[in-house]
């Protein structure tokens, strides 16, 4: 400049080069949202929920299943001791057929029906051998064990009638996984409408900022500041409104579907329950046809011995007697199967093992 004022250019030209480096916090605390994060954490919640009821969900299923592949596996054992049963005591038939016929007290005809049934049940025996292996190994895969599971507990059956089917359906409705996760979906639902409404309202929040390297700020920065703010959106793109209505579809939608999953968890509980009961009567109405078709059986053979009784008509009996058996012990399957199913519909799979403790009736081999 004072060169200048004489009229003499400034013989130098100046170049500053610098470098400034401001490390700054700032801090930001929501005031009010609008109820937005209030609905997001209630929205979190109701998430997990949901997860929760889908794994008791699943592990109740396949606990269903274990019990279908477990006491499917007594069932058939039953039948393998059943069929064997009736194969030997049409043998002894048989060879009592044999010597009567020599005797001349038992005709050729007899004698031959007898060796017909009797090879009928060796071939049913053998189909009982071939399925019990075939259940042997489904249970074994189910459980990944490597090889064969032996049950330890045996076919049950309880008989006297359980809990009114009012106490199930009730203890469904509180508990029953299903239940449970569309209640939440439908809590998650109702956190999505009051989202949305929360963006059309305005946002007041707190803010605070330092600057830890003040030797480089510019003298028009400030070493710190700190202060209340307010934002509030006037024009969106997004529609807002038509979001509020889109997110009230979907909640009415899933309390659409927990009023039907209601509705198809009662009846799925009364069909269990009836279930169960026609297993239970059917069970105990057979004790007296065993006892019958025993005790028919040992007057047949008496009386076949005695030239009174023709070969059909032990074969009859001994088959009745058989089939009475594999009948009672499919009555207590039955009953299993079905208390496993009344009790996941309800949401009691955990206390299937104080029900199997309660039978005052079991099937093991005979």
């Amino acid at each position: 400049p004072v060169a200048e004022a004489y009229g003499i250019d400034s013989p130098l030209s100046f170049t500053e080069r610098d470098w400034r480096t401001r490390p700054v916090i700032t801090a930001v605390l929501p005031l009010y949202t609008g109820g937005l994060i209030p609905a997001a954490q209630r929205a979190a919640g109701a998430a997990s929920e949901q997860a929760s009821a889908e794994r008791e969900a699943q592990r109740q299923s396949l606990t269903v299943q274990l019990a279908q592949a477990y006491f499917g596996q007594r069932l058939a054992e039953q039948a393998v001791v059943v069929r064997r049963d009736v194969r030997d005591g049409l043998n002894r038939h048989l060879s009592d057929a044999e010597k009567l016929e020599r005797e001349g007290f038992a005709t050729r005809a007899q004698r031959l029906q007898a060796t017909v049934a009797r090879d009928k049940a060796e071939r049913e025996y053998q189909k009982t051998l071939n399925d019990l292996a075939t259940l042997k190994a489904a249970l074994a895969t189910l459980l990944r064990s490597g090889g064969d599971v032996q049950p330890l507990s045996p076919l049950f059956v309880q008989r006297t009638a359980l809990e009114p089917v009012t106490s199930f359906e009730r203890t469904a409705q509180a508990r029953q996984p299903q239940i449970a996760r569309l209640r939440a979906i439908v809590a998650q639902a109702e956190q999505g409408v009051r989202v949305q409404q929360a963006k059309l309202k305005p946002t007041v929040f707190l803010f605070g900022q330092y600057d830890f390297r003040r030797r480089d700020e510019m003298l028009t920065d400030p070493d710190w500041a700190f202060g209340i703010g307010l934002k509030y959106t006037f024009l969106s793109p997004n529609s807002r409104p038509a979001q509020i209505s889109a997110a009230r579809a979907q909640q009415e939608q899933a309390e659409a579907g927990l009023r039907e999953a209601e509705n198809q968890v009662a009846l799925g509980v009364r069909k269990a329950w009836n279930e169960l009961e026609t297993a239970r009567q059917q069970f105990v109405l057979l004790d007296s046809s065993i006892a019958q078709a025993d005790e028919n059986l040992r007057l047949q053979e008496l009386a076949f011995r005695e030239g009174q009784a023709t070969s059909l008509d032990v074969i009859d009996a001994r088959l009745g007697l058989g089939g009475a058996r594999v009948e009672r012990a499919q009555a207590a399957y039955q009953y299993d199967i079905a208390l496993a199913q009344l009790l996941e519909v309800s949401g009691q799979m955990d206390r299937f093992e104080d029900y199997r403790r309660r039978a005052d009736e079991v099937i093991d081999h005979e």
